[in-house]
């Protein structure tokens, strides 16, 4: 039931940038202190007000691991529709420096970050 509550809201830039950002953290199953500075670093440049994210840390960690990928491409979508073409360049380095921030890419996440990258520059070219 969660996941039809969490798949049926459209979430705002701040909530998607944030949910694809944790879903990136996630899919290798460790989380740092490095990832956790990205996200804040993203955050603090992109949304300069205070942003509420106590629901969505709820909502993502009742996710299951193999719901992720879903949920990473719909908050995709979400972000699409709401940005511009600078603020997913922005948003795509930070997901690039958080999957390097442990010093390894492993195989999930670079089929998220490849999900990421095509979907965009699909969608750009259209």
């Amino acid at each position: 039931m969660l996941i039809k509550i969490v798949m049926d809201k459209k979430f705002n830039k701040a909530e998607a940038g944030y949910h694809m950002l944790q879903l990136l953290s996630a899919v290798d199953g460790h989380f740092g202190p490095k990832e956790d500075l990205v996200i804040t670093n993203y955050l603090v440049e992109n949304y300069p007000f205070r942003v509420e994210m106590d629901g969505a840390m709820e909502a993502l960690s009742r996710l299951k691991p193999e719901d992720y990928i879903l949920h990473f491409q719909k908050c995709m979508n979400d972000f699409f529709q709401d940005s511009e073409e600078n603020e997913r360049t922005r948003f795509l380095k930070f997901a690039v420096d958080l999957v390097k921030a442990d010093d390894k890419i492993t195989e999930d996440e670079n089929i998220f970050l490849k999900t990421l990258f095509d979907t965009w520059d699909s969608a750009h070219m259209e």
